[in-house]
């Protein structure tokens, strides 16, 4: 048969059912429904793929960008400059200078090479074994060492090691150091202030940081900036009251006499008496604020503004001007003091030796506890505890200063007798050497008493009035009588200068009982007396040695810091006075 035959009868066989061939083989066995499934499954597959696609691209289109984005791109924080902090005149006090976060990406940097990564610990100051630990982290990203110098963080670039990179930051940087450092304090790694000044201005000096959005890719490197960039706006400059002469001055006299008189501590603080400006601040001990590796409580504490103490008889000349401005005594009132001794209920005050019948200005200046007693105990103690209060005694400071106390009067109404006594002479009451410093302004001006201010004063401020005028010009012929030849504080005398002030010796209260080998020396004093310029307050804490009341402790360096404060601020000498006179008999007993 032809081929076309074949052919042919191959057609006429399908079209009439018969099979192209009866092998077994070549049979099928499989059912019909089972294709339907199949193409059914993957159908619906193919819909849940296009459903699920829908819902990606359409409804969670936004979540995705966040995911993909969080893999390369990374928001950087631009720092803002923190504000420099200058003195009264413009120098400087605090400032910040660039330097750099060393960051690693711990995955990235492992496989570095062992001598990169020795060479890196170096630079960085740490041990191999150091660096090895904040490597071995689980996160994505660790910072190494925070504000690196910026030639050693170029040193670093220059390894060129996988995963490390750097970012920009500011370190604060005090140039007077120890000097200044109670004043202006110190911020942290992250910029914050901790202390003083730095902590109280923090929100004006900190700025408003800035942002940029970039791309990085694995090893960390920028490629390229995305989004909108915000400017870093820095922090405002602050221009502080203190006097830079003035405060190396203070910080200087103060040291020498807590080595002296080998004593605990040491402070001293300086006022402008016409507009309540802080001139000084001075502690010892203190601290480097740019190396603090060995920070110390003792040294930290700013015992001018924080440590409280009985203020002993530095406290005689509120009493005094109270009965003056009540008209109760004059300065040439006759008070008896006796043979020294003087009896309230089962107590006895006394005198460090018996003055007898003296009038009211002898009264301070041989700071007679039985004299002041007498005067005080004259009118109410209601009275006595309001002029303390007006002073600032008591009260809670408000000078925007951390850390300054309140101190410790306690309430008229409870006060026996011998607690009368007793506050009228500086004990059974605490106070901070700032406190007792600016309660002296009443009687260095006229009677009025005005805010402190450790920023620079544009404007005189106004003043409360506390005592008249008047009063205030009787105690300060008594305070002058002080310092001269038969006062408590001879060795407060500043040759050239009229200087006045009131010496104090407390006893420390330590175990619920008064120490009598523990004493803290205290002068407070102005000058010049023909028109008061500053007033200086002068703490020694615990000398050692033969000498341990104020006049002999706190006395010469009130004179030694008045001295040159004055010559610094050329204020013209008002006194004939060519050298100090300290007759022999006051070698000893100045309280």
């Amino acid at each position: 048969m032809s081929r076309g035959g074949n052919q042919n009868n191959a057609r006429v066989a399908r079209s009439k059912g018969v099979p192209f061939s009866k092998n077994p083989v070549l049979a099928v066995s499989l059912p019909v429904w089972r294709s339907r499934v199949v193409l059914f499954v993957l159908f619906f597959a193919f819909a849940a793929l296009a459903g699920r696609a829908m819902w990606l691209q359409g409804m969670s289109t936004q979540f995705l960008q966040k995911q993909g984005e969080a893999r390369y791109a990374r928001t950087l924080v631009l720092p803002a400059t923190r504000g420099k902090i200058t003195d009264r005149d413009g120098q400087v006090l605090a400032s910040s200078v660039p330097v750099k976060g060393i960051w690693a990406n711990p995955d990235d940097v492992q496989n570095a090479p062992a001598d990169q990564l020795k060479e890196l610990a170096t630079l960085l100051g740490m041990t191999n074994a150091e660096l090895q630990k904040k490597l071995d982290s689980d996160r994505s990203f660790v910072y190494l060492k925070r504000q690196v110098e910026l030639d050693v963080a170029d040193k670093i670039a220059k390894l060129k090691i996988t995963g490390i990179g750097s970012e920009k930051e500011y370190k604060r940087f005090y140039p007077q150091g120890e000097v200044t450092t109670h004043v202006v304090g110190f911020t942290n790694l992250e910029d914050v202030g901790q202390e003083s000044m730095e902590l109280a201005q923090q929100k004006s000096l900190v700025g408003q940081p800035g942002t940029r959005r970039v791309i990085r890719d694995r090893l960390g490197h920028i490629v390229e900036d995305i989004g909108s960039v915000r400017e870093p706006h820095d922090g405002k400059d602050l221009t502080l009251s203190i006097d830079s002469k003035i405060q190396y001055i203070a910080f200087t006299q103060v040291k020498d006499a807590v080595e002296k008189f080998k004593a605990k501590a040491g402070a001293a603080v300086v006022l402008d008496v016409h507009t309540g400006e802080v001139l000084a601040l001075a502690n010892y001990p203190t601290y480097n604020p740019n190396d603090r590796s060995k920070l110390t409580g003792e040294q930290l504490r700013n015992r001018v503004m924080t440590d409280t103490f009985e203020p002993g008889s530095s406290m005689k000349p509120f009493p005094v001007v109270m009965a003056l401005d009540a008209k109760k005594v004059t300065p040439h009132t006759m008070i008896d003091t006796g043979n020294g001794a003087m009896v309230i209920a089962d107590r006895v005050i006394h005198d460090t030796s018996p003055h007898h019948v003296i009038d009211v200005q002898t009264v301070i200046q041989k700071s007679s506890n039985i004299g002041t007693t007498k005067i005080a105990m004259a009118m109410p103690a209601q009275d006595l505890w309001e002029m303390f209060t007006k002073l600032g005694f008591g009260q809670p400071p408000k000078w925007g200063f951390p850390g300054a106390v309140a101190g410790r009067v306690r309430p008229y109404k409870s006060w026996r007798p011998i607690e009368h006594a007793n506050m009228s002479f500086g004990q059974g009451m605490s106070v901070s050497l700032i406190q007792l410093a600016r309660a002296y302004l009443v009687l260095a001006r006229d009677g009025d008493i005005i805010p402190l201010s450790f920023q620079k004063v544009h404007e005189a401020p106004h003043g409360t009035q506390v005592i008249s005028p008047k009063t205030a010009a009787e105690m300060r012929e008594m305070l002058e009588m002080v310092t001269l030849p038969g006062g408590s504080a001879v060795k407060a005398q500043v040759p050239g200068y009229r200087v006045g002030g009131k010496t104090g010796t407390a006893q420390k209260f330590i175990g619920g009982r008064y120490s009598h080998t523990k004493y803290i020396g205290n002068f407070v004093g102005m000058a010049p007396m023909s028109d008061p310029r500053f007033i200086i307050a002068v703490m020694i804490d615990e000398p050692s040695g033969p000498l341990k009341y104020g006049g002999d402790v706190a006395g010469p360096v009130f004179s030694a810091l008045a001295a040159q404060a004055l010559r610094a601020k050329n204020v013209a000498p008002d006194s004939d006075l060519t050298h100090i006179i300290i007759p022999e008999s006051a070698a000893q007993g100045n309280m």
